[in-house]
């Protein structure tokens, strides 16, 4: 028995001379066992160098262990396997059950324990206590002894933990720490390695466990061979030198064999010349032997094989690694195998890889373990239990549908969410019948008979959900202990055929050549079993609830990771940084090298802190490094990725992230550029037109048909284009499919999204030959064409949400005043009768009638709403008062609330006559007319009110955005000069119902507070310019109104704060919006649907319109402008009114 060291620095052949050892050995005529121990996620790489040294016939003699398999091998000739194996699942799942069981005892530790991540800490601390020998007691011993009571508390729990999960393992289970410790005792009874010859490559050093093992080894076999990377020349180093991580493993080693008198055989030495990889690279020899030295020596040649890559994005970064590796394929002779890509933190780019590199035709295989949880039949299984426990709310149910495992399909589960997002439905509603009318919540789509079906097929598809889940959640309800639970699960996923409906989707992905995702499901269903199998293992006999069981369920499933093998031998490798171990590497893409990201410059600390680790070492309880020595570590694991090459290096960084945010370059970048000042350095941050560059971007079909199109767009903009293009053009036209292609992308430079105008025969068909319009219906016209035709002509409409939007507040509050109003007429009050008290308790009576005969009245659907009634409820309250502030300080008293106009209404339509002949009817409702009578003139005002801010601008009325008010007026007008009834306008206003917030520096009186209220929801409109009427319409006005939005000057004038119009300044206005009516009426008739939205400043219709994409309205395509609306002084709009009257004459019929 002996060891070797095998020195040499990254690069100089350790591994190769291993294999050429085994491959000598092979031949000289001896039988005993020729073993290559290499870390786990090695070992496939492994295999393959040694198939590849090896011939066939004689490679059962030589062999590739890990630790893993080499304890197996043990176990399976000596014992050791009657004990039930334990994974990382299992692991966690019991860890939880034991906190669950000790949550009394558990201070620090328990709430934590519900934090998604947690216990997989937990279970990874246990597992470094395990790996360090650091047992419960000694733990517990240990926690005593410290002075600092948080970590004493921390101690204390994990040591009740630990204790209780060894406890459990040592019954009858075994883990993977536990079979190290196993395997060192087993290992002296083991005939099969007994003069062995061990090669032990790849590992930079070992855990205490593995020291055991390798000391069994030592005495065992024959001869121990390890690698070492490291520098022999220097005589002593620090922990800041980059191979202090291995000089410490040889010290360990070292003082093994000398406490067990192991013989020391002389070392092999391989760092004399060039490295062997770099024989052939002076750049790149040069690079690993100067990188990390201090001082540093300068190459002062150019660069031809070591590269610099500056990206303007992580996009194009990944896009610019993908052209240079088909350049090294098609021009340097290498084969995809002979490169990789690496990045530090891989996650951050694997997606990106996948899809550009498929793009690019890149065969690729990506070294990544990915998580389980929204893999969508890992989902089924969680949002199963989910439905139960968040009383089958919207978000869990059809969480659970849209996983593709149900037996609806995609029509049947849209038709039942629009149903139940409509209604609202959860809880127990999902056992009810559903009744409620899809007229009422779907604007009307269905006749009764359409209804009824609507019903039946809605009902239907509810119980085909509801029916199965409850009867599964009565018979998990019964379930005594574990074993039955899973039983119950298994069972109900077998008879809902997922596994077989699992096999359909496999076969499906390698029909459609997605072998890597074929790969991912294979794995899924035998995970779920397996996580079934631990639970039972571990807890069988238990007994558990729902809610338990199914976060016990989602902590093995945290567990899990899945990865792939390699589907293809020929294709590039992409892996992480920390994963990295490939020798016959020819071409290396470092991507992603930013500042504290490669290296990385911090690490998650974990349960113990290193103030926590600083602590436990004074009291002799050695454990893993802390993040400072891991940031050191990075050193060495740089150094290792960097000389992995052999000919070729390109590190490339983004300046910019996904989201636009700044990235700085790594300190590596920096390092290269001063041991490499004429480094070969590229950049895409400013993009060159020259024929270089063009050709660079010419690379595989799909990428350069992309770029193709780039430079006709850009041919189009600066009129020029690079002769190369047109030749890529001809290479596509001449192949049939790729002509098609173009044909189409062609079309699409001339894509207009215009509409044309449709004929009016069409447009009266598409409205139903309607000749009713309402005003909210001509100002949605006027704010834009295309949004009306949309909406009114083509009837589409947005998901009915159960919620209360602005509308729905609006309508609400409207019918309470209008109830109000009702109320006071039973009772034969008036509301100068009103006082405060009486305001409040009107409202209250009016709203709790309104909910009371509703029993789905959303407002009681929740307590959210239930608030939201309540301070409704206060809002109209208040808004009550202030009407009545403003009637008894007014003679001008309510005449009518409600008050429509239209076909057998109180007041007929307004009836406009167009051009050709036809004839159509405005028609509406008025929400309070005010009148006041003087002598026998009469004058009337407008009052509309509104739930938001709302404010009359007279260019908005100029342009039609504002009609309401002022058709509400002409329509009374209009009635009464038929009637040779003489009735003046006075005034239109807009009522805001608000409960306004007043603001104080000191403390107020209530007559104070309540004259603020007043000002604050002072009438918004235009006043008849008139003082007399002014002051009648407040009587109290002294200097600027609280009411109205006017103020008379002391000598009794009219003050300029007054918003107002005279009486011929009105009928102009009347006038305008009547010819407003008419050509809005016309264009719309004669088929104008033009997107056209209006521009107000900052203010444009398309802000809140929900039918963007639909016109994909934007101003950089050709003929899309808004119909600006220019802030004009209310001068520039009068003289605008006057001449448009003064020139129309008698326009308007």
């Amino acid at each position: 028995m002996g060891i070797r060291f095998i020195y040499g620095r990254a690069g100089t052949g350790k591994t190769y001379f291993c294999l050429r050892e085994i491959k000598e050995k092979i031949n000289d005529g001896n039988s005993h066992p020729l073993i290559l121990l290499v870390p786990e996620q090695f070992t496939f790489e492994a295999e393959k160098y040694l198939l590849e040294t090896v011939e066939k016939d004689r490679k059962m003699r030589a062999q590739v262990l890990s630790f893993k398999t080499l304890a197996n091998r043990v176990f399976t000739e000596v014992g050791g396997l009657t004990r039930q194996h334990v994974n990382s699942c299992g692991r966690s799942m019991v860890i939880y059950k034991i906190m669950e069981d000790l949550k009394e005892n558990l201070k620090v530790y328990y709430k934590a324990s519900r934090q998604q991540g947690f216990i997989k800490k937990i279970s990874e601390v246990i597992t470094e206590f395990k790996r360090f020998e650091v047992t419960p007691e000694k733990l517990m011993d240990t926690a005593e002894s410290i002075q600092k009571e948080g970590l004493r508390e921390k101690l204390r729990e994990l040591s009740l933990i630990y204790g209780k999960f060894d406890e459990l393992l040592h019954q009858k289970y075994i883990d993977e720490e536990d079979a190290l410790t196993l395997l060192a005792e087993k290992l002296e009874y083991s005939e099969q390695f007994k003069g062995a010859e061990f090669w032990i490559d790849g590992f930079t050093g070992f855990t205490p466990k593995q020291y055991k093992v390798l000391e069994k080894l030592l005495k065992k076999a024959a001869r121990v061979s390890v690698t070492l990377t490291m520098d022999t020349s220097k005589d002593s180093i620090d922990n800041t030198d980059l191979f202090y991580t291995t000089k410490k493993t040889e010290d360990k080693l070292l003082k093994i064999c000398y406490e067990n008198n192991i013989s020391y055989e002389k070392p092999v030495d391989l760092n004399e010349g060039v490295p062997k990889r770099f024989e052939k690279n002076e750049e790149m020899a040069f690079l690993e032997k100067h990188l990390f030295s201090y001082p540093y020596k300068i190459y002062s040649k150019d660069t031809k094989n070591i590269s610099l890559f500056k990206a303007v994005n992580v996009y194009s970064e990944v896009e610019e690694t993908a052209r240079e590796i088909i350049r090294l394929v098609r021009d340097e002779n290498l084969r995809y195998s002979d490169i990789v890509v690496t990045a530090r933190d891989l996650k951050r780019y694997h997606k990106l890889i996948k899809t550009i590199f498929s793009h690019y035709g890149i065969p690729h295989f990506i070294d990544l373990k990915l998580d389980i949880k929204n893999n969508p039949i890992i989902v089924y299984i969680t949002s199963l239990f989910e439905i139960y426990l968040k009383n089958w709310s919207y978000e869990s149910v059809f969480r659970h549908l849209k996983t593709g495992f149900t037996n609806l399909n995609k029509e049947d589960i849209s038709f039942l969410e629009n149903y139940v997002l409509a209604n609202g439905i959860k809880g127990g509603k999902w056992k009810e019948e559903w009744k409620y009318s899809f007229r009422n919540r779907l604007d009307k789509l269905f006749d009764d008979q359409d209804e009824k079906e609507a019903l039946e097929k809605v009902n239907t598809i509810k119980n085909g959900i509801s029916e199965p889940l409850n009867k599964f959640y009565k018979d998990f309800s019964n379930a005594n202990t574990v074993r039955e639970a899973c039983e119950i699960l298994y069972n109900f996923l077998v008879e809902r055929d997922i596994p077989q409906r699992i096999e359909n989707l496999i076969r499906e992905f390698k029909e459609n050549k997605e072998f890597e995702i074929a790969n991912q499901y294979s794995q899924i269903w035998d995970i779920v079993v397996d996580v079934l199998d631990q639970m039972v293992e571990v807890m069988g006999e238990e007994k558990i609830n729902i809610d338990l069981f199914s976060k016990i369920l989602d902590i093995g499933f945290e567990a899990y990771q899945i990865g792939s093998i390699p589907p293809a031998l020929d294709e590039v490798l992409v892996t992480s940084v920390d994963r990295m171990k490939s020798h016959n590497a020819k071409a290396l893409f470092v991507i992603g090298a930013n500042d504290g990201i490669f290296p990385a410059s911090s690490f998650e600390e974990g349960i113990l802190t290193d103030e926590d680790r600083q602590i436990l070492t004074s009291y002799e309880v050695e454990l893993d490094r802390d993040t400072k020595a891991k940031v050191f570590e990075e050193q060495f694991l740089v150094y290792t990725a960097l000389t992995s090459t052999s000919k070729f290096l390109r590190i490339s960084y983004p300046i910019a992230d996904h989201e636009g945010r700044s990235l700085r370059p790594s300190i590596i970048i920096s390092r290269f550029k001063r041991i490499f000042p004429q480094i070969t350095q590229f950049s895409n941050v400013i993009e060159m037109d020259t024929d270089e560059e063009n050709l660079h971007r010419v690379s595989s079909p799909d990428p350069t048909f992309n770029e193709m199109i780039k430079s006709f767009k850009e041919w189009d903009i600066k009129d020029k284009i690079n002769s190369l293009w047109l030749d890529v053009y001809n290479w596509y036209s001449n192949k049939e499919v790729w002509r098609k292609r173009i044909e189409k992308v062609l079309e699409g430079f001339n894509y207009s999204n215009q509409v044309r105008v449709i004929p009016s025969a069409k447009i009266k068909r598409l409205y139903k030959d309607e000749i009713n319009f309402s005003v909210s219906r001509l100002e949605k016209y006027a704010a834009c064409p295309f949004a009306y035709f949309v909406q009114y002509g083509l009837k589409a409409k947005e998901r009915k949400i159960y919620s209360f939007d602005p509308p729905d507040l609006g309508i609400f509050m409207h019918n309470v005043l209008n109830e109000v109003s009702k109320a006071l007429e039973k009772e034969d009050k008036t509301w100068e009768d009103l006082d405060r008290e009486y305001c409040d308790e009107v409202v209250n009576i009016v709203v709790d009638n309104m909910l009371k005969g509703v029993s789905e009245h959303i407002l009681k659907s929740s307590p959210r709403y239930e608030y939201l009634s309540k301070r409704l409820t206060r809002v109209l309250s208040n808004a009550v008062w202030v009407i009545s502030e403003h009637i008894k300080r007014s003679s001008f008293i309510p005449s009518g609330h409600e008050v429509a106009f239209g076909e057998n209404q109180m007041y007929p339509p307004i009836k406009i006559i167009l051009s050709n002949g036809e004839e159509i009817n405005l028609i509406g409702r008025i929400d309070r007319v005010d009148v006041f009578e003087k002598g026998e003139e009469s004058y009337i005002r407008i009052i509309d009110y509104k739930s938001g801010n709302k404010e009359l601008k007279l260019e908005d009325v100029f342009y039609g955005l504002e009609l309401q008010l002022l058709i509400y007026l002409d329509a009374i007008l209009e009635s009464a000069d038929k009637e040779n009834t003489d009735i003046k306008p006075a005034g239109i206003f807009y009522f805001r119902i608000d409960d306004p917030i007043v603001k104080a520096d000191k403390d107020i009186t209530d007559e104070e507070l309540q004259k603020e209220i007043l000002k604050k929801l002072r009438l918004d409109g235009l006043v008849l310019k008139d003082a007399e009427i002014i002051k009648e319409m407040d009587k109290s006005i002294n200097g600027t109104s609280y009411i109205i939005p006017a103020s008379i000057n002391k000598d009794g004038t009219i003050g300029k704060k007054t918003k107002g119009a005279t009486k011929e300044q009105f009928e102009l206005l009347r006038k305008h919006v009547k010819n407003m009516i008419k050509d809005l009426a016309e264009q719309m008739i004669n088929g104008n649907i033009s997107i056209t939205p209006y521009r107000k400043g900052k203010e444009t219709a398309c802000k809140y319109c929900p039918y963007s994409s639909v016109c994909k309205f934007e101003t950089n395509f050709e003929g899309n402008k808004y119909m600006f609306i220019k802030e004009q002084k209310e001068e520039e709009i009068w003289n605008m009114l006057q001449k448009e009257v003064n020139k129309d004459g008698d326009k308007v019929d």
